[in-house]
């Protein structure tokens, strides 16, 4: 009998074989990078005398005491700790591109400034301080090693936010709200956050200090403008939608400085005579109660993106009629289920607009 003769499959190779293998060598070339590894001792005494820095774009110190505790416990294990990021700079100190909870954590810890909290595997070491361990532990401690990846100053300004994102990016360590800061730096960013400074702002729209800090003041601004001027062009996916926008605008502004000035004037005067709408008609502002410390986001998107289209139809807009505001249509609206759906955003971002409207004077 005969042997079937084998079949050799044919491959198929893209046309644009060249330009692929081209971009990624390309891509490549843009990060460059070495492995370090220091102890413990020595990370904290660099990061003390400022020779790693935390940019801008970082969170602030959030992580609560439990979180530090389990991070510390991990130390003294001896487990195995994530690579740190570091990017190199041009005077010689060291970027923290993702770590800086860590640093902070470790140095606050051997200044005694942390307590050990419902850890683990070392209950015996509830409560105590750094200087409170026994000298052998403490000696170990400090000699504990953390390796850590870091970009050299060739690597690229764009190439280093990317490395920052995707680090990040589906974390439960960063929101996007914080990611954004690293990752789409610019001129319309810094903006955002220039407006969620605002005093008449904070005022009307209270959030918890940790949302404060994790960046919900610009994740709420952001909103406002990116849906005043497209909520009819969303489909899904808040975070892909509101970062396109964020893109678009940087690039904008880099190829026409005059129209960024333009643009950011009128973005100013929209969002400043929304708030000021809001201080004389909404006597809670965006919360639900005057005693309220936070502010739904789909609360906030409605009434902030629904006064701003009435006014630009009515710019002197005086309603005499608010009762709707306290109604169940709008509670209904305005709950959590679905509350990212396309359909859902645009109802309840036009009731607002439509309610004002028809009860003008």
């Amino acid at each position: 009998m005969a042997k079937a003769k084998a079949v050799t499959p044919t491959l198929n190779f893209p046309a644009n074989t060249e330009e692929i293998e081209k971009q990624i060598i390309e891509k490549q070339r843009e990060i460059d990078y070495d492995t370090k590894e220091f102890t413990v001792e020595l990370l904290v005494d660099k990061f003390d005398r400022g020779d790693f820095r935390i940019p801008k774009y970082q969170r602030a110190f959030v992580w609560a005491d439990e979180r530090q505790s389990r991070f510390l416990e991990s130390v003294i294990l001896g487990l195995p700790i994530p690579f740190m990021f570091m990017a190199d700079t041009e005077d010689g100190t060291l970027e923290v591109v993702d770590g800086a909870q860590r640093l902070n954590t470790l140095s606050v810890f051997m200044k005694d400034k942390l307590r050990l909290s419902k850890l683990g595997e070392l209950s015996t070491l509830t409560g105590l301080v750094y200087s409170e361990l026994p000298p052998s532990q403490q000696r170990k401690f400090k000699n504990r090693t953390i390796r850590m990846i870091v970009l050299s100053d060739k690597t690229t300004a764009d190439a280093k936010f990317s490395v920052f994102e995707r680090i990040n990016t589906g974390s439960d360590a960063l929101k996007h709200s914080e990611v954004r800061k690293g990752a789409y730096s610019g001129p319309f960013y810094s903006f955002v956050s220039e407006c969620a400074g605002r005093s008449d702002f904070m005022l009307l729209c209270p959030v918890g200090e940790g949302p404060a800090k994790r960046g919900e003041r610009e994740e709420l601004v952001l909103r406002f403008f990116v849906y005043f001027e497209r909520y009819g062009d969303f489909t899904h996916d808040v975070a892909k939608f509101l970062d396109q926008y964020i893109v678009e605008k940087n690039k904008a502004y880099k190829a026409d400085p005059a129209f960024a000035d333009r643009d950011l004037q009128q973005k100013k005067h929209t969002f400043g005579s929304m708030l000021e709408f809001i201080r004389h008609w909404f006597p809670s502002g965006f919360a639900k109660t005057k005693a309220a410390k936070t502010t739904p986001r789909v609360r906030f998107e409605a009434i902030a993106v629904g006064v701003a289209l009435a006014l630009q139809q009515k710019p002197l807009l005086r309603p005499h009629d608010m009762s709707w505001l306290d109604s169940s249509k709008f509670a209904q609206l305005t709950t959590t289920h679905g509350a990212n759906s396309a359909p859902r955003l645009r109802a309840r971002i036009e009731f607002v607009r439509d309610s004002l409207l028809g009860a003008c004077i």
